[in-house]
């Protein structure tokens, strides 16, 4: 059953709670990725990224907010695409992703309200429910989005997270702005 907030744009709610955050935590497999798992000959895991998602969360970054991801495999091309796009905070193979999220809250001098979080699937359930701004993906577990704030037109690993990074951007005054750089000759 597809949840109305996949569909929906942002309110004035959720503009409100998208306009305090400082980081955005991500989830991998089905966010950033469509959740397909490849492997190679050599038994290697093999991992398709989106190239919107990761101009937007070079946006994010170069607008001064943090970004972090929790994911409870670990990966070697998701360890090559973090460093790439410069993500500081890199947590893999996390069994615990709540106790993860608190501690990257805590070394962040950050409180929950601050954070936003977006994830796919009941692992994630546990940090949704705790972020200041609950985001998910129209592909996700329908639990989750029952459980968000909002929920992406695209499809994780399509595009979604780019969305997500826009709307809080937006929120705060900041997408215009990032916006001219590229309208400018």
């Amino acid at each position: 059953m597809k949840h109305p907030a996949c569909f929906d744009p942002p309110d004035d709610t959720i503009l409100q709670r998208a306009a305090g955050i400082r980081l955005l935590g991500l989830d991998v497999d089905g966010v950033l990725t469509d959740g397909t798992v490849w492997y190679g000959p050599g038994g290697e895991s093999l991992k398709p990224f989106n190239i919107l998602d990761g101009l937007g969360i070079r946006m994010l970054l170069d607008a001064g907010l943090a970004v972090a991801i929790i994911t409870a495999r670990r990966s070697i091309p998701l360890a090559h695409r973090a460093r790439d796009l410069g993500i500081p905070h890199l947590y893999m193979g996390v069994t615990d992703k709540l106790a993860a999220w608190n501690g990257l809250l805590q070394k962040l001098a950050l409180h929950g309200e601050q954070a936003a979080y977006m994830g796919d699937d009941l692992i994630d359930l546990k940090v949704l429910r705790r972020a200041g701004l609950s985001l998910t993906v129209p592909n996700g577990h329908p639990l989750l989005a029952r459980h968000s704030h909002w929920c992406s037109r695209r499809a994780g690993g399509s595009g979604a997270v780019r969305e997500a990074c826009e709307l809080i951007l937006h929120a705060q005054g900041l997408l215009d702005p990032l916006l001219e750089r590229y309208l400018n000759d």
